[in-house]
């Protein structure tokens, strides 16, 4: 049997008088790294924020760890242990990477505990720890996103279009990140990079117009060209 860490089960959310979500249902195994695709305005984005609590689905169920997360505040679920790199990283650009890090502890000393690992993963923090933020290539910033979600204990990620606007060499070094810090906490990206999505992850979902389509194994999609095809338009 599957150990599902996260379970969504068939949310609707609204923002505002817009029905974003009609029915959206994901399943992330505890371990793996899962992808949620779909076109540009599918969802994707929305399905995060609504498992975070910033946007509540209006009916459905999320649950984590099989505890029920509807009604609950975003600090709260996060205080569960989920981290979530939005989009655009909204990492603090005034405050230098340790403040950024800093920040991010939940209780006291936690960066420390993490720090050998952060910057094994991503090499140019260490180098660049006084730097503002805001003096970080769009590279520097996506990894120091990414490494104030590992900075308390956190059992899944939720992370949101990592390779938006990043130069291939760039993204084949987060993608090496990812799969390495996969092995100590649950992935679940939101990616519009189907080469990338379809290297790193075991499990996909695919969105359409508010809706799950299509979800399975990963290297399944992968030979069926003619589902790339309909869902995500690549060739």
């Amino acid at each position: 049997m599957v150990d599902n860490l996260l379970e969504v089960r068939n949310i609707e959310t609204f923002i505002g008088q817009f029905h974003i979500l009609e029915g959206v249902s994901v399943s992330v195994p505890r371990g793996s790294i899962s992808v949620l695709l779909g076109r540009n305005g599918a969802g994707k984005t929305t399905t995060l924020r609504s498992i975070m609590g910033i946007t509540p689905p209006r009916s459905g169920d999320v649950l984590f760890e099989g505890k029920r997360l509807n009604g609950m505040r975003p600090f709260a679920i996060a205080k569960l242990g989920i981290g979530y790199v939005p989009e655009h990283r909204a990492i603090f650009k005034g405050m230098s990477v340790r403040e950024n890090l800093q920040i991010a502890e939940r209780k006291a000393g936690d960066l420390a505990r993490k720090e050998a690992f952060i910057y094994d993963l991503f090499p140019d923090l260490e180098r660049l720890i006084q730097l503002a933020g805001g003096n970080l290539s769009g590279g520097q910033q996506q990894m120091l996103a990414i490494a104030r979600a590992l900075v308390p204990d956190n059992r899944l990620l939720l992370i949101d279009e990592p390779s938006e606007g990043l130069a291939p060499v760039i993204i084949e070094q987060l993608m090496t990140a990812i799969r390495r810090l996969s092995g100590q906490t649950t992935v679940l990206l939101v990616e519009q990079n189907f080469r990338m999505a379809s290297q790193l992850a075991d499990r996909f979902t695919i969105i359409e117009e508010g809706r799950s389509a299509v979800d399975g194994q990963m290297s399944v999609l992968k030979t069926d060209s003619a589902l790339i095809q309909k869902y995500l338009g690549v060739a």
